[in-house]
This record gives C-alpha cells, structure tokens and sequence, in this order.
C-alpha cells in the first residue's frame, strides 16, 4: 500500500486491493502505478466528483489524460479508480477545485 499527500494535505491511500481493481476494469492502466500516485500528489487541476470524490488530472507524454478518482473524508483519503481519456472537454465541463 502505498500512501500520498494531496493538495489538501490529506493522505491518501493506493491499495493493492483498489489496484487490482483499477487494472482489471481499465487494462491499459497496468504498468502505470506511480504515474496514478504522481498524478495524486502533483496533479495539473482538481475537478470536483460526484459523491464527494475529487479527479485528480495529470496529462502523459502521449497526449492523454490519467485521471485519478479519490475522497477525502475526516482527514483520511483513498483511491476509488483511475483511468486514461482524451475526452478533457467532457472533463472540463466539470467545477475547478484547484489551482
């Protein structure tokens, strides 16, 4: 398990459970764990999620997006899901919530 701090200063777990989740629903996600937990801790924008959750998103070298789904609750955070798109205006119709 891994656990990093996001902007809000929340740390924020990356299970291997929740890893075995994400690379069995999104294939192409295998290989790309520290990218998904660099994402968390150095994300490009914050959008806010349904349910209290947060996107976090950062843009890979091959012109897509990985997008990391995470909740903070009570000064504890996890990850939900990630995935890759490059659909950033179906994205960006969402609420900024940092920078």
């Amino acid at each position: 398990m891994e656990i990093i701090k996001s902007k809000n200063n929340v740390p924020i777990r990356l299970s291997d459970e929740r890893w075995s989740h994400i690379t069995e629903e999104h294939c192409e996600m295998a290989g790309l764990r520290y990218d998904v937990l660099d994402t968390l801790e150095n994300p490009e924008k914050i959008l806010e999620g349904n349910q209290n959750a947060q996107l976090a998103v950062g843009q890979m070298s091959d012109g897509k997006y990985i997008v990391v789904i995470y909740r903070e609750l009570n000064g504890d955070g996890f990850v939900i899901t990630a995935f890759l798109t490059r659909k950033m205006q179906y994205l960006n119709r969402r609420k900024q919530l940092w920078p």
